[in-house]
Parts: structure tokens; sequence; C-alpha cells
């Protein structure tokens, strides 16, 4: 057996050893108490690039998730207005049927039709201040919505809508209807037949994007959950593993502080031998 005094190879193998007990040490700390296994690029380049694209892959999602559901807000808005406008014409049908028949007479029509001209007033009022925003809906705008909905550039990111609905009392032709003798009553209804078409149109263009709009919301909710679930896979620290390394980094930490101090001890050897 030899004892050298200018070089002690066990204290370095003790120190290195000792080091990297350190390290496993400080890198299970550092995934438990952040969460993550990959904190820093040093942990594992490769997956740190992965998991940051996928990060802002899952930001974009969201955004364009929120996008669409303001579309659906809008629509909604929209759809809210012209269901009680479909409701007023079904009120002024009512009434010029009341008053197309000899059960009432001029008096009544007269009643009847002051009730019919304040629903006209009010079916136009609706539409033109259903508003999202500062955008009209129902007058006719001929605007095009375009609604990025994807977390890419692209047109397959983007959804496209026209709104050319117009439901004013004008457009309907229902403005200058009255109700106060038979024939006039007889030829509201007809009139009142047309313009309920319009609204239903509208309504079934309004109803036709929401549901578009409701499958685009739904895909995204898929994919931020399949993307959240593969960034978990790469980025998050398990922390039954991280445990497990942290107590065998602690445990090596002490046997390499032992081992050092017993390294270490080799040269007072050496000085007994001289004695």
């Amino acid at each position: 057996m030899s004892f050298r005094i200018n070089s002690n190879i066990a204290s370095l193998s003790a120190q290195r050893h000792l080091g990297n007990a350190q390290k496993t040490t400080h890198k299970a700390l550092r995934a438990l108490a952040s969460g993550s296994r990959v904190s820093n690029p040093g942990d594992d380049a490769a997956g740190f690039a992965i998991a940051e694209r996928l990060r802002g892959q899952l930001s974009g999602v969201e955004q364009a998730k929120h996008n669409a559901n303001s579309a659906v807000a809008l629509i909604q808005t929209a759809e809210g207005s012209l269901n009680e406008q479909n409701n007023i014409l079904i009120r002024m049908r009512e009434l010029a049927v009341q008053s197309a028949s000899d059960t009432v007479g001029e008096n009544e029509r007269g009643y009847l039709d002051k009730e019919f001209s304040q629903l006209i007033s009010e079916f136009d009022r609706i539409a033109k201040v259903s508003r999202y925003g500062d955008k009209q809906l129902l007058t006719g705008s001929n605007e095009q919505f375009e609604f990025h909905v994807g977390p890419f550039n692209g047109e397959e990111n983007i959804i496209r809508f026209d709104l050319n609905a117009n439901t004013t009392a004008y457009e309907t032709e229902i403005e200058d209807l009255n109700i106060r003798d038979k024939d006039d009553a007889l030829d509201s209804i007809k009139s009142i037949d047309g313009a309920l078409s319009n609204v239903l149109e509208a309504r079934s263009m309004f109803g036709a994007a929401q549901s578009r709009f409701q499958y685009a919301v739904n895909n995204l909710e898929i994919q931020k959950e399949n993307i959240t679930e593969a960034r978990s896979l790469i980025a998050d620290a398990d922390i039954a593993e991280s445990v497990t390394e942290l107590t065998k980094g602690q445990l090596l930490q002490e046997f390499g502080a032992a081992v050092l101090a017993q390294a270490n001890n080799d040269k007072s050897v050496a000085m007994r031998l001289l004695s």
C-alpha cells in the first residue's frame, strides 16, 4: 500500500462524486419547487424548445377559442332581436286577422290599429338598435366579418361571415301597413307573411353560422386538451420520480461527505508513518 502527499486521488474522486450528488439534489429540488422537469434549456435543450413551442401554440388556441365565442355572442345578440321581431310579427298578424272579421266594428278597428302601428315602430326600432359594439346587425350593412379561430396564420384559420340581414320596417315592407278597415287588414296579412319569411331567413342564416362556430369552439377545446397533455409529458415534473431523485441525491451527498472526510484523512496516516 502506498501513501502520497502531493496528490490525493481518492479525495478528488470523492469531491467529484459529491458534486454530482449535489447537482442531482438541486435538480430534483428545482423540479419539485417549479413543477417543471425542464425549467431551463440546460435540463433538456430539445425538450425545452418543443415545450415552449407547444406553450405558444396553446396560448394561440386559447385566444382563438375566445374569438370564436365572441363570434357566437355577436350572433346570439342578433338572434335575440330577431326573436322579438318574430314575436311582434305574429302579434301583428293576429291583430290583422281580428280586424279582417266583421265581429269588430270601425271603432274597434281603430283601437286595434293603434297597437298595430306601435308594433311596427317597435319592430323598426329593434332592427336599428341591435348592435354588437359599434356594429349594426340588422340594417343590411353588408359588412364582411373575419374571425380568426385558429392558432396559426393561413386561410384555414379564418371564418368569414357576411352581415347582410336587413329587417327594418322599410326593408320588410311593413312600414306603411294599417288595419283600419277590412281590405287593409287582409292586405296586411299577406305583407306580414312576407316579413315573417324575411325574418326567418335571417334567423336561419345566423343559426347556421352559430352552429359552425360552435363546432369550431368544440374543436379548439379538444386541441387545447391534447396540446396540454403533450406539453405536460415533456415539461411537467414527475413528482414521484423527483422525490426519488432527491432522496437518492441526499443520501449520496451524506455518503460522499463521509468518504471525502476519510480520503482527506490519508495524509495524517502518512504523517504517523514519519513518527
